[in-house]
């Protein structure tokens, strides 16, 4: 029964993770279109730090944590779906890094990108996850 609980946990955590790395980019696209210093673009700021410390960093961690338990408990370390999906997994946390470095450039007002920039790295972490999922549930080899 704890199997299955973590893997409730592990979903959860990842819902919540995938809600965040899909939000930060939409919130700098409009974060872009805001002067700097201006009362909305301190609230983007505020909205933006708040998303990444308070939902996608946690959720991460906890999707980590509960996603190798899962792997180490049901042996599935030997598994190749595995493999490629841990590599993908990997790709998406660069993808959050980035987004938190992001965050950082846009607080010190000192983003250098786009709206156009933004709008492309938002479908990034969309096409990891139907990578991963297509692993997950095809388990293909």
């Amino acid at each position: 029964m704890l199997y299955e609980w973590m893997k409730a946990l592990h979903i959860l955590a990842v819902i919540a993770w995938m809600a965040a790395l899909l939000y930060l980019p939409r919130l700098m696209v409009y974060h872009c279109a805001a002067p700097v210093g201006s009362a909305q673009s301190e609230t983007f700021k505020v909205m933006e730090r708040r998303l990444l410390k308070a939902i996608a960093n946690p959720a991460m961690v906890v999707a980590w944590l509960a996603g190798l338990w899962l792997a180490w408990a049901g042996g599935w370390f030997v598994a190749g779906w595995l493999h490629a999906k841990l590599a993908l997994v990997i790709a998406l946390s660069a993808a959050h890094g980035f987004q938190s470095r992001w965050v950082k450039d846009f607080a010190r007002d000192a983003n250098a990108h786009s709206q156009r920039f933004f709008r492309i790295a938002n479908e990034v972490p969309t096409v990891l996850m139907i990578g991963i999922v297509i692993l997950v549930v095809v388990k293909p080899f």
